[in-house]
């Protein structure tokens, strides 16, 4: 099959540092071409996906000028002879192809806006667009209105290193934004509650609101022995961090869309110990490869009885329901579906 890839301009594919939506297209864009698929990625202009690429010119943001230029690009496709286009970013990126018959598929990262899924429905060619969702609380937004296919996140499992042990003294892991959403403060109580060491990785964001949540929250904890905040960090340095971890913890305060950084953890044998919200419930297994807790008690016994998690175990279900071969089987089945060819 000959596929158009688009993503938004702002983050390089493969991304350097944060970027997992990027993560996942430069993983699918491998996969695709070991089964001999021609691909080409509308993306940020400075990306290397090993495909061809036609690059958006730079941007700090994504205003109107730049949705312009991107539907200036992609309305072109429909006479490129592609036999799909496949978009993880923005729908409207694809604006102005949607009257063409050309198989159109579109992939939601985060809650969906019901209205433009509708006005897209409405004004697209028939049978030409496709829906799919990184979770099945995702696809659950919009299932009402239109079929869409759950497809999980997923990660190079040749990436992670697995380890069946780790010592005594292993610290539990905090990965991600600092901020209220993500639930730092949380893994900080939960780990002094527990007399567990806590290493907290990932970046502060600008916004004022989250500098003080970690100035008032994160930073009066860090001590530097028992909580431990070590910045963002590269994958080299993740990979490292979690295959040395007794558990990652995930007491996030939203519902999170997927979370790759779970699948990640699971890759490395590492158990994830995480709130009962969003998709959560769906990447862990309770007392199987980790544990879902309703509150910060349950958390705190979850941590307490982490020894019963087989680390073995947690790297199967890594193989089997996250990895790129499985993320990209499902993938292509749904562009054959798209095109006609099943």
């Amino acid at each position: 099959m000959k596929i158009a890839i688009i993503v938004n301009p702002l983050i390089h594919v493969p991304p350097e540092q944060y970027g997992g939506i990027e993560r996942i297209v430069f993983m699918l864009i491998q996969e695709l071409k070991k089964s001999g698929h021609d691909v080409t990625l509308y993306g940020n202009e400075h990306s290397q996906p090993g495909c061809k690429l036609i690059g958006y010119r730079e941007s700090t943001h994504y205003g109107l000028k730049d949705l312009v230029k991107i539907n200036r690009l992609t309305s072109k496709i429909a006479f490129r002879h592609f036999d799909l286009v496949h978009t993880f970013g923005r729908m409207s990126n694809i604006a102005l192809l949607m009257l063409s018959k050309l198989p159109k598929i579109v992939s939601y990262q985060l809650p969906p806006t019901v209205s433009q899924v509708k006005k897209a429905m409405s004004i697209a060619h028939k049978n030409s667009l496709r829906f799919t969702a990184c979770s099945n609380y995702i696809a659950g937004q919009i299932s009402a209105f239109t079929d869409v296919t759950t497809i999980y996140n997923g990660v190079d499992i040749n990436d992670y290193e697995f380890n069946a042990d780790v010592a005594d003294d292993a610290p539990l892991t905090f990965l991600g934004r600092i901020q209220y959403e993500k639930g730092t403060a949380i893994a900080i109580q939960a780990a002094k509650k527990t007399n567990q060491k806590l290493v907290i990785a990932g970046n502060v964001p600008n916004e004022l609101i989250h500098q003080r949540y970690f100035e008032e929250q994160v930073k009066p904890y860090i001590d530097g022995k028992q909580i431990k905040y070590i910045g963002s960090v590269n994958n080299s340095q993740k990979n490292r961090l979690l295959r040395n971890s007794k558990a990652f913890l995930m007491p996030v305060t939203w519902d999170e869309p997927f979370g790759i950084v779970m699948a990640e953890a699971l890759a490395c044998g590492t158990p994830v110990i995480g709130f009962n919200r969003g998709a959560i419930p769906e990447v862990v297994t309770n007392g199987s490869n980790g544990f879902v807790c309703d509150t910060e008690t349950d958390m705190i016994k979850a941590i307490n009885s982490i020894d019963s998690i087989n680390r073995a175990t947690c790297r199967q279900v890594a193989e089997q329901k996250f990895s790129a071969g499985v993320l990209a089987k499902q993938y292509e089945e749904l562009y054959q579906l798209a095109i006609g060819k099943k």
